[in-house]
């Protein structure tokens, strides 16, 4: 419920029981007064205020009825959880639920494909730019580590053949991973090639 109206014996009345409905603060909502009631005489011919209390459009809000939306049309019962750094302007959102397989996709494309919706849609919608991240079942971390161990046993190949190897291709998020598990190593340097979708990266002997 994100509208309603609300009658009472007087405005401040009135618009605590509105927040108290709604489970919102005074600068989460608008207030319109339709009626602004009367005292009467003594009470006699009394009319109560009646006004209308709307819940306004949040960046949190608005991206869980973007995501609801997309789930629901795909048949999934799924929990979205969001956590905002209103200073960092970042919502991190974590999706919750029995088919999550499905929305990691291979290697992640449709879990990346659902993020760069939610990201195109808030900036749509909001002035404010918002960084948009969306994760289920720990999978960023997971892939992050697994691609750290990539990294690793590629690199030790490449300094006993002194070889280069180029990697499959991949988002930048996991080129970002490669290239920062490798930044420090003595021994080797990295680089990307190709245009996306295609850009990997390459894994080189430092000569």
């Amino acid at each position: 419920m994100d509208v309603i109206e609300v009658l009472a014996k007087t405005y401040d009345e009135a618009v605590t029981d509105a927040l108290i409905k709604l489970g919102s603060t005074s600068d989460q909502v608008e207030i319109e007064v339709i009626d602004k009631g009367s005292a009467g005489f003594l009470g006699i011919g009394a009319k109560p205020v009646k006004i209308k209390v709307t819940k306004k459009l949040t960046p949190e809000s608005f991206l869980k009825k973007f995501l609801s939306d997309i789930f629901e049309a795909m048949h999934l019962n799924v929990e979205i959880i969001l956590k905002a750094d209103e200073e960092a302007h970042c919502i991190d959102i974590e999706l919750k639920g029995e088919e999550m397989g499905v929305l990691i996709g291979k290697r992640g494309q449709t879990l990346d494909a659902l993020q760069l919706l939610a990201n195109n849609a808030a900036h749509k919608n909001f002035e404010t730019y918002y960084k948009v991240k969306l994760d289920t079942e720990n999978y960023r971390l997971r892939r992050k580590e697994t691609l750290e161990n990539l990294a690793k046993n590629i690199a030790y190949k490449v300094k006993r053949t002194k070889h280069s190897i180029s990697l499959e291709p991949m988002n930048p998020f996991e080129r970002r991973v490669i290239h920062s598990a490798l930044q420090n190593d003595r021994y080797v340097i990295t680089h990307s090639e190709g245009e996306d979708p295609f850009r990997h990266i390459v894994i080189s002997y430092k000569k």
